[in-house]
C-alpha cells in the first residue's frame, strides 16, 4: 500500500529552541536521566483505538477526520492497511509501544469463529510488522462494552451467555496478546455497573465479575502468559456507577476476591478527573499498596463533565504524575499510554503528530523535573521531617504495635495535652514546586 503520511519524515530530536512543530523540543529517547535513557523510563505507547478508529464524532455530529489509508469498509483487508498505516505512524513518532482493543484491530463476523478469523488475519500483519519496526505491545484487551450483546455488562450481566461471550473474547485476546508477546493484559469495566439498584443484584454482580477475572487468571496460566495483568478504574460514563470506580474501590474488590496478588492498576487522568480525584491521588493510592502498573496519559476538561480524553500539556500534571511514577520505583512492564484524540476541529492526519509530540515533550519534561525535584531533596526532607514524631518515642511504640489504650492514657496524662508539631506550609511547598517548573 502507498505510504499513510508521505509528506512527514521521521520526528526528530531538535532541541527546545527549535520552531519546527514536527519535531520534539524535549523528548530525546537516548538522553540519561537518574540512571535511565527517557525511552525506558517513559515507555511511551500509541493507542489504537483513538488514533486508528477514532472518527471525530460527538452525540451532536458525524466524525469529521480525514484519514485517506482508510476506505470506510468493515473488510478484513481495510484493517491491514490500517494496521501498515498504524505502523508507519508508530515508526516515524519513535513510539516504542502500542495498545489495542481486539475489536480495534479487526472487524466483528458473523459469528464468534468467523470473528476469530478476522482476529487472526489481521494479527499477522501485526506480528510482520512488530518485526520490521521493533515497535512493541505494550498491552492489548477485549471491547466488553460497544457490541449491544453487552448492553447490560459482560462479566456482570444478568445474562449468562453474555457471560460465556465475554469469557470466550477474553480468551481469544489474551491468546493474541501473548503471541504478540505484549507486557501485559488490562481490564476495564466499561458497562460493569449499574444504572439503577431497583433491577441491580449488586453482591451477585460482583461475584460474578470477580469469577470471571479468576476464570482469566487460570487461563493466564494455562497459556503460559507472563505479562502483567491490569485493572483500569473508571466511576461513571456509560453507567452511573461502575464497580472498578477508582482506585481505592477496584483495590477493595481486588482484596475482597483474592486477586490483588495477580492485578496491578493502570490509572488514567481524565478517570481520575470524573472520579473527582486528582491523577496523583490515584497514583498514590496505587502506589502506596504496590499496585501502581501503567497510566493512560491524557487530561480531561474540568468544565465538561464526561471524558474528553484530551492529549496532556499541562507541565504541572507530568511533573507531579512523574513525581509519584518515580517515587514507587517506576515503570517496569506498564508505561505512558497515549490513551488521547485529537479534537474534532484537528481532523488532519498531520494533526496526530503534533498531538503525540506535545504530550511526549510535556512528559519528558515533567520527568526532568520531578527528577530534579528528588534530587534537590528538599521536599522529601520535608516530608519526613513532618513526620518525625513516628520515629522515636511514643510514636515509635505505636507503629511497633507496643502501646496500647492504657499505655497511651497514661502517657497522655502525665504529657497533659498535645503542641503543635509543625506547619503544614504548604504555600512554601508549591512555590518550591514553581523554583523548577
Amino acid at each position: 500500500m502507498p505510504a499513510a503520511f508521505p509528506e512527514i519524515p521521521k520526528i526528530q530530536f531538535e532541541g527546545p529552541k527549535s520552531k519546527n512543530p514536527l519535531a520534539f523540543k524535549h523528548y530525546n529517547a537516548e538522553e540519561v536521566v537518574a540512571g535511565r535513557t527517557l525511552r525506558d523510563h517513559l515507555r511511551f505507547a500509541v493507542v489504537y483505538w483513538h488514533t486508528f478508529r477514532g472518527t471525530g464524532s460527538d452525540p451532536f455530529g458525524a466524525g469529521t477526520m480525514q484519514r485517506p489509508w482508510d476506505d470506510g469498509s468493515n473488510s478484513v483487508a481495510n484493517a491491514e492497511n490500517r494496521a501498515r498505516a498504524a505502523f508507519e505512524f508508530f515508526e516515524k513518532l519513535g513510539a516504542p509501544f502500542y495498545c489495542f482493543h481486539d475489536r480495534d484491530i479487526a472487524p466483528e463476523g458473523d459469528t464468534l469463529r468467523a470473528t476469530n478469523r478476522n482476529l487472526d488475519a489481521v494479527v499477522r500483519v501485526l506480528k510482520a510488522e512488530q518485526q520490521r519496526t521493533k515497535v512493541k505491545l505494550l498491552w492489548g484487551t477485549a471491547n466488553l462494552f460497544s457490541n449491544p450483546r453487552f448492553m447490560h455488562g459482560a462479566g456482570t450481566s444478568c445474562n449468562a451467555d453474555a457471560f460465556a461471550y465475554a469469557a470466550a473474547q477474553i480468551k481469544k485476546a489474551m491468546e493474541i496478546t501473548h503471541e504478540l508477546k505484549g507486557s501485559g493484559y488490562t481490564f476495564w469495566g466499561g458497562r460493569e455497573g449499574y444504572m439503577t439498584l431497583l433491577n441491580t443484584d449488586l453482591k451477585r454482580e460482583q461475584d460474578h465479575l470477580a469469577r470471571l477475572l479468576h476464570l482469566a487468571v487460570d487461563y493466564k496460566k494455562r497459556l503460559g502468559f507472563k505479562g502483567q495483568f491490569y485493572i483500569e478504574p473508571k466511576p461513571k460514563e456509560p453507567t452511573k456507577h461502575q464497580y472498578d470506580s477508582d482506585a481505592a474501590a477496584c483495590l477493595n474488590f481486588l482484596r475482597a476476591y483474592d486477586l490483588l496478588p495477580h492485578f496491578k492498576l493502570n490509572l488514567e487522568t481524565n478517570h481520575a478527573t470524573l472520579a473527582g480525584h486528582t491523577m496523583q491521588h490515584e497514583l498514590e493510592v496505587a502506589g502506596a499498596a504496590g499496585a501502581l502498573g501503567s497510566i493512560d496519559a491524557n487530561t480531561g476538561d474540568e468544565l465538561l463533565g464526561w471524558d474528553t480524553d484530551q492529549f496532556p500539556t499541562s507541565i504541572y500534571l507530568t511533573t507531579y504524575t512523574m513525581l509519584s511514577v518515580l517515587k514507587y520505583g517506576g515503570f517496569k512492564t506498564g508505561g505512558v499510554n497515549f490513551d488521547a484524540k485529537v479534537r474534532r476541529e484537528s481532523f488532519e492526519p498531520v494533526d496526530l503528530f503534533h498531538a503525540h509530540i506535545g504530550g511526549m515533550d510535556a512528559f519528558a519534561r515533567g520527568l526532568k523535573i520531578a527528577v530534579a525535584i528528588r534530587q534537590d531533596g528538599r521536599l522529601e526532607k520535608f516530608v519526613r521531617q513532618r513526620y518525625a514524631s513516628w520515629d522515636s518515642g511514643i510514636g515509635a511504640k505505636i507503629e511497633k504495635g507496643r502501646a496500647g489504650f492504657q499505655e497511651l492514657e497514661a502517657y497522655m496524662l502525665e504529657k497533659g495535652d498535645i503542641t503543635p508539631n509543625a506547619s503544614g506550609r504548604q504555600e512554601y511547598l508549591e512555590n518550591l514546586i514553581n523554583e523548577f517548573i
